[in-house]
């Protein structure tokens, strides 16, 4: 599963390396170095797993956390700071971090309670399935009416993306953010062009169409 993860962290090199390590693990990454930016992002996109520094130089990561819980319910939140006296920790937690991690801190570790804080999130049911379209997030098979479909990892990330949302639509922006965050230059029309080629995959050979347009919004999949 592609999940997407964003780092709100003022410090520009432990910001620098964290997005490259989680990046090589194969996570969609976003960053901020400031409070407003990184609400704004999460606003926008809605990232799986919130990366927290506590030391902000807008606002206090407290305030942050607070304010994301509230408003952001299922987004997993794991504070990175160099606060560590149990004080600290059990405040963090009280006020909606889903785990604490002080710095200096062991990339390993943190990439560890990633994983589990996303399993707990997304539960052990590895399918997804729209109708007669099944997507099966462990094999990374593909089938529709029991045919298996061959996509491109970016067609594959693009479905994967569309059926989590069922039923939901999704704006260009939103898909931008999700799946081409490492290209600044990339335009919204990058994602009518991928749509259109899952289209090709996943419709064309049969009479009932999932994927639907949402003129003016963006992309939404249902049966």
């Amino acid at each position: 599963m592609v999940a997407s993860i964003l780092i709100i962290e003022d410090d520009e090199g432990v910001l620098t390396y964290l997005k490259e390590f989680l990046f090589e693990h194969g996570y969609n990454v976003m960053t901020a170095t400031a409070g407003a930016k990184g609400l704004a992002i999460i606003k926008k996109t809605a990232p799986d797993l919130v990366i927290l520094d506590l030391g902000l130089p807008d606002t206090s990561g407290e305030t942050l956390c607070r304010q994301i819980r509230e408003k952001f319910s299922d987004i997993q939140i794991i504070m990175l700071t160099a606060k560590d006296t149990p004080q600290d920790i059990i405040q963090g937690l009280k006020l909606g971090a889903d785990d604490y991690l002080t710095k200096p801190f062991d990339a390993e570790v943190l990439l560890a309670r990633i994983q589990a804080r996303l399993r707990r999130k997304t539960g052990t049911n590895a399918n997804l399935q729209v109708g007669d379209l099944k997507l099966d997030t462990q094999t990374m098979q593909v089938t529709r009416a029991k045919k298996e479909l061959h996509l491109t990892a970016q067609e594959y990330k693009l479905l994967e993306y569309l059926m989590q949302n069922m039923g939901k639509v999704l704006t260009r922006d939103m898909i931008l953010n999700r799946l081409w965050l490492s290209s600044v230059d990339i335009e919204t029309r990058i994602v009518d062009v991928y749509v259109g080629y899952l289209r090709k995959k996943i419709d064309r050979a049969f009479p009932k169409k999932l994927i639907r347009s949402v003129r003016g919004f963006g992309y939404t999949i249902k049966e």
